[in-house]
């Protein structure tokens, strides 16, 4: 191995992580993940359907040769407190202790006028994204890492309305305003036991879950919404997940990070920066 590519194996290398993706059916999970495999770390997908899970396996197997003895499928509520013990522990029967959690949980359901938001949606999505996506895994994480002096580390998923609110999206809106808030709060209480908490800001990329709003299903062409969207970022594009990978592996590398929390670090084109 050369010099350079010993450095790099040093700096961003993962073989003595074990890294928990929660929501990790997901597109951005997915990248997520690979770029985590092929770093050599151990990876376990949590997520709410064992079908999707197993979805996501099979991609991430056909995706990175020989993955399959560093991956792990879990189905599992991040909503309940017994149930994510629950999860870390068979994690731990299957992969080694969990050193990384990457909260991936999260999502909106529709847009409307502050005054027709439905409240049971509103709670509804403010509770997964806020306290499924981050409340409860942090929670229950930190108290295992600190009762086991773990230095471990926590990723976060905040957005563009964690810092500009989206128009229509009430709950999405306050709650990845919340996810900010929390993951600054957080860093500043785990400092003391060497656990990191910082966030990755994606700006707009295309799944499952807003493929609809930015793309007209009939015409294939741009919703007004989609076009907005890409008027409002100065790369005039979309995001492709794969172009998470450098900043999750920053913020993942105990050597690269070391000494980095308390960050939300925005992979959004320019969206924050754009000006008139």
């Amino acid at each position: 191995m050369s010099d350079r590519n010993q450095y790099l194996q040093q700096m961003f290398g993962l073989s003595d992580t074990v890294a928990v993706i929660t929501g990790g059916a997901g597109a951005i999970a997915g990248a997520v993940a690979a770029s985590l495999l092929k770093a050599g770390a151990r990876v376990a997908l949590w997520g709410h359907h064992q079908s999707t899970i197993d979805e996501a396996l099979a991609r991430l197997n056909e995706q990175i040769p020989a993955a399959e003895q560093r991956l792990y499928g879990y189905q599992v509520d991040t909503g309940g407190e017994e149930a994510v013990r629950a999860a870390i522990d068979a994690t731990d029967k299957a992969l080694g202790t969990p050193n990384l959690l990457v909260n991936g949980v999260g999502g909106n359901r529709g847009k409307c006028p502050f005054v027709d938001q439905d409240m049971e949606t509103f709670e509804f999505v403010l509770k997964l994204n806020l306290v499924a996506g981050l409340m409860v895994p942090t929670k229950v994480f930190g108290s295992y890492w600190i009762e086991n002096k773990i230095r471990g580390a926590i990723v976060n998923m905040t957005s563009m309305a964690s810092y500009i609110p989206l128009s229509g999206v009430w709950a999405y809106d306050a709650a990845k305003a919340g996810v900010l808030n929390l993951t600054q709060a957080a860093a500043k209480e785990f400092a003391p036991h060497g656990i990191r908490v910082n966030a990755i800001a994606p700006g707009f990329f295309v799944g499952k879950q807003n493929k609809a709003l930015l793309y007209d299903e009939r015409t294939g062409e741009l919703t007004d919404r989609g076009r907005d969207i890409i008027d409002h970022t100065p790369y005039g594009r979309f995001g492709d997940t794969e172009e998470l990978a450098g900043a999750l592996l920053f913020l993942a590398s105990p050597r690269a990070s070391g000494f980095v929390t308390g960050i939300s670090l925005a992979v959004d084109g320019g969206y924050l920066i754009d000006n008139i």
